[in-house]
């Protein structure tokens, strides 16, 4: 009798465990490009950025990231909302409304940023590596690099946009380190809302850098285009040829997408300033030039399992982020150019398109070999993004808003007016930043 109720009681936990399963496969299928654009946004470059805020700053910058998830949620809605809508990505929309030399313009601001911040990736990517074998940081490099180039071009988007949303899960390495330091969580909480941030060129750059590294250019390229990609790949026709009860169940599906990609990406870098604040800061390591350095100053201070778990982390949002900036630039420049376009495609069918990403992967590879100096380009890349993003970002919101490119689903009033608020502040701070460089 007792070995019955034993049997019958492993069945039911191994059919509760299956079912538990099979709702998590579920609810991780239905989550797209939001989401993984939300991952994506935490990449090495980002984590250096985060770090350094922390390391440098301590509690003092935790605000930022309460500030920009409403605008970063506003703006990715809207790239996505476009991509959707009107069948198209960001470049292809924007050719209609805007002169080609100044969308050529945009293109080529979102290349240079895109290459730049694939190069800081894969250096950031062979370092972190190195610290957990102890050698061969450059060869770590360059596998990450062939890996990452062969698996955009050979395997197609329907597969592909399924490792990219597991990949998501490296973030949780972040969450992890939380619980192997200390935290006054109250003072956390007082320092949220009350910084106490100085005005020096140093704190306004890093504010341009968390902007930019959160709000980037390539996220909004990217969002969109998936959008279409995954709109193709359904065999669903753009949002201005369907109902209107239709339309808004996608839009809902969109906005919800989207708040939970931002809310994860705001969250572990939430996780990440706060880590390095009550760790490195705390401890008077603010020198923090990459995220490897974050890595590898929080050994002694918070243990081996934090170590590794921001290495880990790195390496990870990494192979998560270097397809999306390369991709992104793809998307952006066949647009331009009326080539074929997208990861759907063999590479036969879509050689301009392929070869965009190829050569972005080479130069940024190429960019570890010259004279730049990474570890300054790691930083770099985030402002550049915070630059770029402002023409980028003002070109969007117009489009956003003519009912001749959306119909009647034009973006809704507090996207656009949380997408201005967002440009009118980057701008500010772009402005801010160069002149202080300046003088």
């Amino acid at each position: 009798m007792a070995s019955e109720e034993g049997a019958n009681f492993g069945e039911t936990t191994a059919a509760a465990a299956m079912h538990a399963k099979r709702k998590f496969q579920l609810a991780i299928g239905k989550l797209g490009p939001g989401f993984i654009t939300g991952a994506a946004d935490d990449d090495p470059s980002g984590i250096a950025t985060y770090s350094q805020a922390g390391a440098h700053f301590g509690l003092n910058m935790l605000w930022s990231l309460f500030f920009t998830y409403p605008l970063m949620v506003s703006v990715q809605a809207i790239s996505a909302r476009i991509g959707r809508v009107t069948g198209r990505g960001l470049t292809a929309n924007l050719r209609d409304i805007f002169p080609a030399w100044a969308v050529f313009a945009l293109v080529l601001g979102l290349f240079v940023a895109n290459t730049v911040n694939i190069g800081a990736d894969l250096a950031a990517i062979g370092a972190a590596a190195e610290l957990l074998v102890g050698r061969w940081q450059l060869a770590f490099t360059v596998a990450a690099a062939v890996i990452s180039t062969t698996l955009q071009v050979l395997v197609p988007y329907h597969s592909y946009v399924k490792y990219l949303k597991w990949l998501t899960f490296a973030l949780l390495a972040y969450v992890g380190v939380i619980f192997s330091v200390k935290i006054d969580w109250g003072q956390v909480g007082l320092y949220i809302v009350l910084p106490r941030l100085p005005m020096s060129a140093d704190a306004l750059t890093v504010v341009l850098a968390v902007f930019g590294t959160t709000i980037s250019p390539y996220l909004m390229y990217w969002q969109s285009s998936e959008e279409v990609e995954d709109m193709e790949l359904k065999n669903r026709p753009e949002l201005k040829k369907t109902s209107r009860k239709a339309a808004e169940r996608e839009l809902k599906r969109i906005n919800t997408d989207t708040v939970i990609g931002m809310g994860v990406s705001n969250l572990i870098a939430f996780f990440i300033v706060l880590t390095t604040a009550v760790t490195l800061n705390q401890s008077g390591h603010t020198d923090i030039q990459t995220s490897a350095d974050a890595a590898k100053a929080l050994k002694p201070i918070a243990g081996h399992f934090a170590f590794f778990l921001f290495s880990v982390g790195i390496i990870g949002t990494g192979f998560l982020s270097i397809p999306t900036l390369a991709g992104s630039t793809a998307y952006a420049a066949a647009e331009l150019m009326n080539w074929n376009e997208g990861l759907e495609k063999p590479a036969p069918e879509a050689k301009g398109f392929y070869a965009v990403i190829v050569s972005s992967m080479v130069i940024a590879l190429g960019i570890l070999f010259s004279p730049l100096d990474p570890i300054k380009a790691l930083f770099w890349s985030a402002v550049l993004n915070g630059i770029i993003a402002v023409p980028i970002l003002g070109a969007t919101m117009v489009l956003a808003s003519r009912r001749d490119e959306m119909g009647r689903y034009v973006a809704p009033l507090w996207q656009r007016g949380l997408g201005w608020v967002t440009t009118i502040a980057m701008g500010v701070g772009a402005i801010v930043t160069i002149v202080l460089a300046v003088i």
